[in-house]
């Protein structure tokens, strides 16, 4: 049986949402979800294929509401960084204290690595309510979106990936960063970079592993 908002959120959007697939081709029984975070421009993005599909189509772009730490990656417990790198979603929570929420992969085989102490921290979501403390909040209403899709993505056997940077990895933006953040944050974006620049060429996710040293490697 279905929470309640669940339900409230099936009975309310999900018809709309439905016809938005449709109207972009995607069987909503064969659906596979890819997420884009990019904290400066306070942007998450949705991309939606059919399974078998080779590329991922636009479906839209929602505002993140609230921010909290810096650019960069999440290193620690306690730092109320948002992490940065690549992620999936394991699990769900349907009645969080901030209303639906869609629990990020943090931390991965790389944040164990580049942990600066004990712990790395936890319990990354993706959720309502608009409040933050290393979180991605949305408002309540589009944030039934993000939880629908990739409920219904993992129903089909996917597994939704989320990556998240810094900003666009443009060339604009790659000074600003740059000339903003120290040496070893830099090396840590152009790690990532090769993730961001795979998928605005090819709109399919790049293949990679991560090695003994914390770093993504790239197999494309």
């Amino acid at each position: 049986m279905k929470n309640k908002r669940v339900k409230d959120a099936y009975t309310t959007k999900w018809p709309g949402l439905e016809g938005e697939l449709k109207a972009k081709k995607i069987n909503p029984s064969s659906l596979e979800v890819f997420i884009r975070i990019f904290k400066k421009e306070k942007e998450l993005e949705l991309w939606v294929k059919n399974k078998g599909d080779a590329q991922f189509t636009f479906l839209k772009k929602i505002t993140i509401c609230a921010s909290s730490g810096e650019l960069g990656p999440k290193r620690k417990e306690g730092d109320y960084q948002v992490p940065e790198g690549i992620y999936d979603i394991p699990s769900f929570n349907p009645n969080s204290s901030y209303f639906l929420a869609l629990k990020v992969g943090y931390p991965n085989k790389s944040d164990k690595i580049l942990v600066d102490g004990k712990r790395t921290g936890g319990d990354i979501m993706i959720h309502g309510n608009c409040v933050t403390i290393g979180c991605i909040p949305l408002q309540d209403d589009p944030v039934k979106d993000v939880y629908m899709l990739c409920v219904e993505a993992k129903n089909n056997n996917t597994s939704p990936r989320v990556e998240i940077f810094p900003c666009k990895l443009t060339a604009e933006n790659i000074k600003f960063l740059e000339a903003n953040f120290n040496e070893s944050t830099n090396n840590f974006w152009k790690n990532i970079k090769p993730a961001y620049i795979y998928f605005e060429t090819n709109k399919s996710p790049a293949k990679y592993s991560i090695n003994a040293k914390g770093a993504y490697v790239f197999s494309n």
